[in-house]
């Protein structure tokens, strides 16, 4: 009594060091697999973890996710074979333990579903003498050869979400930051990297990597977009929700929303950088030329409309299963996570590694383009994308025959003086990059349209062949689309 007493106030005293509540209970029960120290389930029948009878935060969101009912999925799937379990129960999985351990030694139902530990590791020697020096801290790391984390389960066939992450941009992005300056990687490491980009959101948790030095930071992990402890009202444990149009909220555009419009009043006018989430919303994306003041208040796409409730991931994040065309036999689940839109596929249409290039025709314009209900075929979504990107890029060329007219020095992004040829300059480089003429066409369209106008106006330069006027003037007569300011 007087040792269960002693850890009760030796709890509450650890409390003081952190942000969730501490509750005191009887602490643990013996460890089935008393070898590996897996406490497992303090009850099974209320899913009561050890862990949670401490950690009550963590306990009520971990019990409302998918992992609280990993054993009872598989256990009533007539298909499943004794390997699978290791990826339903407390064990070496997912943690630092690298020998059998848990279920794959004690077949105990203290071990169902995937528990704190399975992640955290054995809790023994934390919930007898409850320490910070011998805290089991959860790894946010992730590879397709990693001995823990997540990439341990959330991989082959049927999932292979670590596998498609690996090929995405995601994986690696530290590398901008590395052998930078430190203050300036500082405003970088909150998108660019795993570190960064949990002490942006607010995220105090410990974990290992936590105090790595930038050199060793880890790229954008699973962890920094879902919460391994779940995250009440957003599918998939997604720390920001998906279907909420806002530059602060939603979970992608947290990160796509840098620099839409340009720096007027910096000593260096630098192009746009991660302009999506605007642009898709049609808010606060471009240079306004002056004289162009539209009639309505944004111009807005379907792809940003209410009409496209997942926005940026209906067509970045898309799942589907890839069956042999023959024999109509599974192949691969498709899980969206390379994050790449209108993906390259072979002609059975399993996707190409990520970043391959192809030709229109192989890109497929199926998943994510028809099955969200956007596009009536994928001859439709096609020919949208095909007819909308021609038009920029020859607006672009057309924006840039002019910007080649204008006098010396009115085009120079280093002097700390913004003319009218750096803003069209700055539309121009939008309108430029890659996914611009899908994100949002028609704002596009107008911003260069009003740019090539403004440049006439304003420099009295005459216009290249390439320039259609007759549509620039009627541009300027009925100005009928805009962003409001």
């Amino acid at each position: 009594m007087r040792l269960r007493l002693a850890l009760g106030l030796l709890a509450l005293l650890t409390a003081a060091c952190t942000d969730e509540k501490i509750v005191f209970r009887e602490p643990f029960n013996p460890p089935p697999d008393a070898a590996s120290g897996l406490v497992g389930y303090f009850t099974t029948s209320d899913k009561q973890t050890t862990c949670g009878n401490c950690h009550v935060g963590h306990q009520t969101d971990w019990v409302t996710t998918r992992h609280a009912d990993a054993y009872a999925t598989l256990a009533t799937n007539p298909g499943a074979q004794d390997f699978c379990f290791t990826c339903h129960t407390v064990n070496e999985a997912g943690n630092e333990l690298s020998e059998a351990s848990g279920w794959n030694t004690v077949q105990d139902t203290a071990y169902h579903d995937v528990q704190c530990e399975s992640c955290h590791g054995p809790g023994a020697d934390h919930v007898e003498v409850p320490d910070a020096g011998n805290e089991p801290l959860a790894s946010v790391a992730a590879s397709v050869d990693a001995t823990d984390g997540c990439a341990e389960c959330h991989n082959g066939t049927h999932h292979p979400f670590v596998e498609e992450w690996s090929q995405s941009k995601h994986a690696t992005p530290q590398a901008v930051v590395i052998g930078r300056d430190p203050v300036e990687a500082a405003d970088c490491t909150p998108c660019h990297t795993a570190q960064g980009a949990l002490q942006a959101w607010g995220v105090n948790v410990e974990y290992v990597e936590k105090d790595a030095p930038l050199a060793e930071h880890e790229g954008i992990t699973c962890a920094v977009c879902h919460d391994p402890h779940g995250s009440a009202g957003n599918e998939g444990q997604l720390r920001f929700p998906i279907d909420v149009p806002s530059q602060d909220q939603n979970l992608c555009v947290k990160c796509h929303h840098k620099r839409a419009e340009p720096e007027t009043a910096s000593p260096t006018i630098r192009g746009p950088h991660s302009p999506e989430g605007p642009l898709l919303l049609g808010e606060g994306a471009g240079w306004f030329p002056p004289g162009f003041e539209p009639e309505i208040t944004e111009i807005l796409g379907t792809h940003g409309s209410t009409a496209n409730p997942r926005l940026c991931a209906t067509c970045h994040v898309v799942n589907y299963p890839v069956n042999d065309q023959e024999t109509g036999d599974f192949q691969i689940q498709v899980v969206g996570h390379r994050f790449e839109a209108i993906l390259c596929v072979d002609a059975g249409g399993a996707p190409l590694p990520g970043g391959t290039e192809c030709e229109l025709t192989q890109r497929d314009f199926t998943n994510g383009c028809t099955t969200s209900g956007c596009h009536g075929s994928a001859e439709a979504a096609r020919s949208a994308y095909t007819t909308a990107k021609t038009r920029i890029e020859g607006l672009v060329t057309d924006v840039q025959a002019l910007l080649a007219q204008v006098p010396a020095g009115q085009l120079d992004p280093a002097d700390g003086v913004f003319t009218v040829a750096d803003g069209a300059n700055f539309n121009a480089e939008l309108a430029a990059l890659p996914g611009s003429p899908i994100h949002n066409p028609f704002l596009i369209e107008q911003l260069l349209l009003a740019s090539a106008a403004a440049l006439e106006a304003t420099y009295g330069i005459g216009a290249p062949a390439v320039i259609d006027m007759k549509q620039i003037q009627q541009h300027r007569t009925l100005r009928v689309d805009g962003v409001g300011r």
